[in-house]
């Protein structure tokens, strides 16, 4: 996932389609020439909608189309012909796409599946025809409605990755390693912060054919919440994670110390994080003793009872399968 093709957010402008009028119009035929009113209705506005796509992955489509109309709908026609109705526009996103008002913020709609669609912008009704207003009394009326006036707006739309895993931890943490070594995702890995700018999706395969769905989130530092570092601009990612896999290495100066600052950081952002399920993993346990590792275990498990703690590395595949077996245990 090159980091100049994930983009997760973008600011659209709208246009529906207008209905089309009604017509007003009178039957004339030979053997009618005082026939009664036969004016059709205008078609209805193009809708702008919204579609779930599971083959996208990225807003990147929707970058430089800043503008979005739809068509306008048909004006009606004699002999109770309607007006043909405008063509929709259809923006296919990601699953996990959110759409909000510009000017309020309000949320409009979210995708979580695929081929959902959702209007974003409602495209205006047709006007009804002459015949409409026909009555015992006013049998020849030459009033039509006309169409409803487009509505126009301008939206965000912001994604949200849909994963059942997200990995937590502090640039270096290890996450990338982890990521790549249980699934087909393959992330830039280097020993230096920020190696991750994009998140990155695996597929993890687990036993019986069953599987779940790793996000390798760029890596918090203290003061995310406030937009440091990569701060706000990925936190919202990790909303949607059913499990957060929160990875402190085994050489941090501080487990415990760095473990609270990261429950901290997404505290401060959306206290709602928090009470997710969560494991906590030390990784790079191969550059680590036995005793370096039980007085760790002994440390998180004194001070912060009911965690669920296991020690892993990616590098030599220690208690991988066991780690698979805890997250699938909380997926169910």
């Amino acid at each position: 996932m090159a980091s100049e093709n994930f983009i997760d957010y973008v600011k659209i402008h709208c246009k529906s389609g207008k209905g089309g009028a009604g017509a007003s119009s009178f039957r004339r035929e030979k053997f009618a020439p005082k026939g009664g009113p036969d004016g059709g209705d205008g078609g209805r506005g193009g809708h702008i909608i919204l579609r779930g796509n599971t083959q996208m992955w990225t807003l990147l489509h929707l970058k430089y189309r800043k503008h979005v109309m739809a068509e306008d709908g048909v004006k009606g026609m004699g002999s109770m012909c309607s007006g043909k109705a405008g063509e929709d526009r259809i923006l296919d996103v990601p699953l996990g796409t959110i759409a909000r008002d510009f000017e309020t913020g309000e949320q409009i709609a979210e995708i979580t599946e695929d081929g959902q669609e959702i209007i974003l912008v409602e495209g205006g009704m047709g006007g009804r025809g002459n015949n409409h207003f026909k009555t015992s009394t006013h049998q020849a009326p030459t009033y039509a409605q006309p169409g409803i006036p487009n509505k126009e707006a301008w939206i965000i739309l912001e994604l949200k990755l849909l994963a059942d895993v997200g990995l937590v931890g502090f640039p270096n943490a290890g996450k990338s390693t982890l990521i790549s070594a249980v699934s087909n995702a393959k992330p830039e890995i280097a020993d230096y912060p920020f190696t991750t700018i994009v998140p990155n999706l695996g597929i993890v395969s687990y036993k019986g054919g069953r599987s779940f769905v790793m996000a390798d989130i760029p890596g918090i530092i203290e003061g995310a919440s406030e937009g440091k570092g990569l701060g706000l601009r990925f936190l919202r990612h990790i909303e949607r994670n059913s499990i957060l896999l929160f990875m402190v290495p085994v050489d941090s100066n501080d487990v415990l110390k760095d473990y609270k600052i990261l429950l901290s950081e997404l505290e401060k952002y959306n206290p709602e994080l928090v009470v997710k399920d969560r494991i906590l993993a030390i990784t790079k346990c191969d550059l680590a003793d036995a005793e370096l590792l039980k007085m760790i275990e002994k440390e998180i498990k004194t001070k912060l009872k009911g965690t669920k703690l296991i020690f892993i590395s990616a590098a030599t595949n220690y208690n991988i399968d066991k780690l698979k077996d805890e997250i699938m245990k909380k997926l169910g």
